[in-house]
């Protein structure tokens, strides 16, 4: 029986009338607020078993470290023996001193094989120079370059007759015979009656035109040495031409001449692609493409750093964007520039070309051989009866199964002589034999 005072009131309750919770209140009604907390919050009794499991673990954790310590030390002591031949089977402390020794050692040999650039980064001075050295190579292939002047004569509304001049960029690129050979476009010199030559030092002669080529836009101008006074033939030079695969992608090449139109100018830039080609009749020539901006006027050559002639830009073929620079390869265009410097014409059949390899012969079921993109209007080729779509396979008896050889091949023939070409024609029942007699023309 409990007994509850209140307010003058007793209660009293028997056992059975007491709610359940009555006891807990009774003991909480005089306890702080944080009674509770501090009577739960007793220390554990320790449990010595999980101890000893733990320090067991913590040993045998020990005990297998160590022992791959000790198997790493074991193999690796040999080969450190085997690369140096210095580290002594002598204890722990002479290990470290060889480690150290190797660390050294190791470091020297990396100095010693790093570059300037790896050791030190590139400042704005360092491209600096380096732009110098490109413009300083410019300034000395600059004495290869010449300006061509094409003088007019022509007549007004009025029937008044007057000069209009042309104006371009040529290149010195031989020496022979008294002569020099200079080398510049057809546009220049088109329908010119008087041909002007200024040199690196202003001063200017006179220049006969040997034979220009309507296919490529190409003329070969010469220029007597005995016209030209002491001074100026100190001051310029021939310009070298470079060899095959000389130019890859990312080279650093040099443009002269007047890229942007203006005479004697140097832009320095870098091949951004090389595998680009224009198609032109009878031939595919390979192009540079530069990083380098230029006009649609622009002419002049391309140039490596070692001031060798790699290209010749002529925007009218540019394969690209014309508002960058492009170059025709110069080893494919010598074989033209030798036959016209010999005063030799240029042979013309007039077929757009392209090599029919063996994986497009399987691909598309036509024969090997140069296949016909293309036929020129009013040519030798459309006079003969060749026509789109017919494969070449022999040109005046010679078998011709790539682009290339059938440049080489038309290079050797003699314009006005008449030649049999044999080419693949697909009929109703496949392909078949044609031979045609085809006269090799001059294209003006």
């Amino acid at each position: 029986m409990q007994v509850h005072g209140n307010a003058n009131i007793i209660v009293v309750m028997s056992d059975k009338q007491q709610p359940k919770n009555a006891f807990v209140r009774e003991q909480i009604k005089d306890k702080p607020k944080n009674a509770f907390v501090r009577e739960q919050i007793k220390d554990k009794p320790k449990n010595y078993k999980r101890m000893w499991v733990r320090l067991g673990e913590s040993a045998a954790c020990g005990g297998v470290f160590a022992l791959a310590v000790c198997l790493v030390l074991l193999f690796m002591i040999p080969v450190l023996r085997q690369e140096e031949g210095s580290v002594p089977d002598t204890g722990a402390q002479d290990l470290q001193q060889a480690s150290v020794e190797e660390t050294e050692q190791g470091s020297e040999e990396k100095e010693e094989t790093q570059t300037p650039e790896e050791r030190q980064p590139m400042t704005l001075d360092d491209y600096q120079q380096i732009q110098t050295e490109l413009y300083a190579i410019g300034n000395t292939a600059n004495k290869s370059i010449v300006t061509i002047t094409g003088v007019v004569s022509d007549t007004d509304w009025f029937n008044n007759s007057y000069e209009r001049e042309g104006q371009g960029c040529g290149t010195i690129i031989g020496e022979s015979g008294g002569k020099l050979w200079i080398l510049t476009e057809k546009k220049t010199i088109k329908d010119a009656a008087k041909i002007k030559v200024t040199f690196v030092n202003d001063a200017v002669a006179e220049a006969k035109l040997v034979r220009y080529d309507g296919n490529t836009g190409l003329a070969a101008l010469t220029v007597d040495l005995e016209d030209l006074e002491d001074s100026t033939r100190n001051a310029i030079t021939v310009m070298k031409t470079a060899g095959l695969n000389t130019i890859h992608k990312g080279s650093i090449v040099i443009a002269l001449g007047s890229p942007l139109g203006t005479n004697y100018s140097i832009l320095t830039g870098t091949i951004t692609a090389t595998n680009n080609e224009i198609s032109t009749p009878d031939n595919n020539y390979s192009v540079y493409t530069t990083d380098i901006v230029a006009s649609e006027n622009g002419s002049g050559v391309l140039i490596n750093t070692d001031g060798e002639l790699v290209g010749v830009v002529m925007q009218s073929y540019s394969a690209a964007s014309a508002n960058t620079l492009t170059a025709v390869e110069i080893s494919e265009l010598m074989p033209v520039i030798d036959l016209l410097f010999a005063d030799k014409e240029v042979p013309y059949f007039g077929v757009h070309i392209s090599t029919v390899t063996q994986h497009i012969a399987q691909k598309y079921d036509i024969p090997k051989g140069i296949y016909i993109k293309k036929v020129e209007i009013d040519s030798p080729a459309m006079d003969a009866g060749l026509q789109s779509g017919d494969v070449i396979r022999s040109v005046a008896g010679q078998e011709v199964a790539s682009a290339e050889q059938f440049r080489e091949v038309l290079l050797q023939l003699t314009p006005k002589e008449t030649y049999s070409v044999t080419v693949m024609r697909e009929g109703t029942k496949g392909y078949k034999k044609i031979t045609c007699k085809l006269k090799a023309g001059v294209l003006q």
